[in-house]
């Protein structure tokens, strides 16, 4: 007589075959992709032991964050924590991570941005937009239009950013598909990040790197030349990102007639003295935003003081309750973490590592053509943002070695800190790589995949160099702009 356990034995087996198989072979190749890669990092011996750690885990929060469902801020504390337990018993790393400013000013921007929703104006200027573009594709355009001027007034993408999600949210209801909504939300911080070329105040990026010129050189680039050169580039960069992206992504369903008509036919011409508050407050805002280098405060600061000028009791125009659940706390956690993560690769001195890598291999250029120059360079700044997260970190890393560069090979410094620091404004691929997309990713009414953003990158990047390089033969060339 068959015992139980006999009888139960094929039913196991064929639950053990089935979980054998578990693994598809796209799963299996990135297991073998991260182990050899965790070997190559091991053999190394240029790099330390706390080095190795932070190298290897970032890059497997990277390939968790696009190739998996998990949530986003689970991988990157996740990661974080392996690094200080391997690291051993200093858990500053993970304390000092919510001391970052980048954690504060989102803290303080989705406070301001709820701020705008409850006070109508996110809603007056979707109907404004609304006015001019009632079809999807022409809203499309107008949205990417409409943000370009913010440039011109804002200094910071993290800035501009914070401003427009609350409209984006407005924007939000009007759409039948979640595809609709997922493209605006990587639409915006785009062209946000497009956008950041056309002034010298477009990044503060573009401020440290003209000071690390003339601190060097002596020579320095003007808020005119700049203009000039970058916004041409800027318009051209920005129709072609728009073109892909609506052929790439876009979800041609017309727009909800029914939220379309009460948008437009809910506001007046009068505004409210609540909007007129939170007008005279953001402009207030812009001001101080515009002036970080007079006051001497930096931009998380600030937007943090006017987050809680408008949590103000009786004097506000929202309450403290409203503020403090306006925040995506599951988005903060995920900003800290990376940005941890970041400044890991940093003080273990993997960027260091890295840079000197890429430098030390650059003889060849000695007798190179102008051509082969200028692709290295824009290679070298436009895949800058795949190893060191941080725009601002980017350009005090990289700029004094870009210098070195064209000094140690006759080029125009000028031209190759200018090419430097618009190839490093393109930082597109993973959220991790600029603020401004940090914002939008996860938000609990605004998101949009991981994987199509790095879908984007895969086509948008390459367009990106060759942009790069038909202007400097032509318009840059036209202009003065040669190395």
């Amino acid at each position: 007589m068959e015992s139980r356990l006999d009888r139960r034995k094929p039913s196991l087996q064929i639950r053990l075959s089935k979980k054998i198989v578990f693994f598809s072979t796209k799963t299996k190749l990135f297991i073998s992709g991260l182990i050899l890669f965790g070997l190559f990092i091991a053999l190394n011996q240029d790099l330390s032991y706390s080095a190795k750690i932070s190298l290897y885990l970032f890059i497997i929060a990277m390939v968790l964050w696009v190739s998996t469902s998990l949530p986003a801020g689970f991988v990157a504390l996740s990661a974080l924590m392996t690094i200080v337990l391997l690291k051993g018993a200093d858990t500053s790393l993970l304390y000092e991570s919510f001391s970052e400013e980048v954690v504060w000013l989102m803290i303080g921007s989705f406070i301001i941005g709820e701020a705008v929703r409850s006070s109508g104006l996110a809603s007056r200027f979707t109907h404004l937009i609304l006015k001019k573009a009632h079809e999807p594709l022409k809203l499309l355009t107008f949205l990417t239009i409409a943000l370009q001027p913010l440039v011109f007034f804002i200094p910071s993408t993290s800035g501009r950013a914070a401003l427009s999600l609350p409209i984006v949210k407005e924007l939000n209801r009007l759409f039948q598909t979640e595809r609709q909504q997922k493209t605006i939300a990587m639409l915006v911080p785009i062209m946000i990040l497009m956008g950041s070329s056309a002034t010298l105040i477009g990044a503060g990026s573009h401020i440290i790197g003209i000071g690390l010129l003339n601190t060097s050189t002596g020579e320095s680039i003007s808020y005119f030349n700049w203009f000039i050169w970058g916004m041409p580039f800027v318009l051209v960069i920005s129709v072609l990102t728009l073109f892909i992206m609506r052929y790439m992504f876009w979800s041609y369903e017309p727009l909800l007639s029914d939220s379309f008509s009460t948008n437009v036919e809910e506001k007046s011409v009068v505004l409210h003295d609540t909007e007129k508050k939170t007008l005279w407050m953001i402009a207030l805002l812009i001001v101080f935003w515009m002036t970080e280098n007079v006051h001497g405060y930096d931009i998380g600061f600030i937007t943090m003081i006017g987050g809680l000028l408008f949590m103000v009791p009786k004097y506000g125009v929202i309450t403290w309750k409203q503020g403090i659940k306006s925040i995506s706390w599951n988005l903060i956690v995920f900003v800290a973490a990376a940005t941890a993560l970041g400044k890991g690769l940093i003080e273990t001195g993997v960027v260091d590592w890295l840079q000197g890598y890429l430098f030390r291999h650059l003889d060849f250029l000695t007798e190179a053509p102008s051509f082969i120059i200028l692709l290295v360079i824009l290679l070298v700044s436009v895949t800058s943002h795949l190893y060191i997260t941080s725009h601002t970190t980017r350009a005090v890393m990289m700029i004094p070695g870009f210098i070195v560069l064209s000094e140690t090979f006759g080029l125009d410094s000028s031209t190759v800190v200018f090419l430097s620091l618009v190839g490093m404004n393109y930082c597109v691929t993973f959220p991790v790589s600029s603020k401004a997309l940090l914002l939008y990713y996860e938000d609990d009414r605004v998101s949009y995949d991981a994987k199509d953003l790095l879908k984007l990158s895969c086509v948008l990047m390459p367009l990106y160099i060759v942009v790069m390089v038909i202007f400097y033969y032509t318009y840059w060339r036209w202009t003065g702009l040669t190395l």
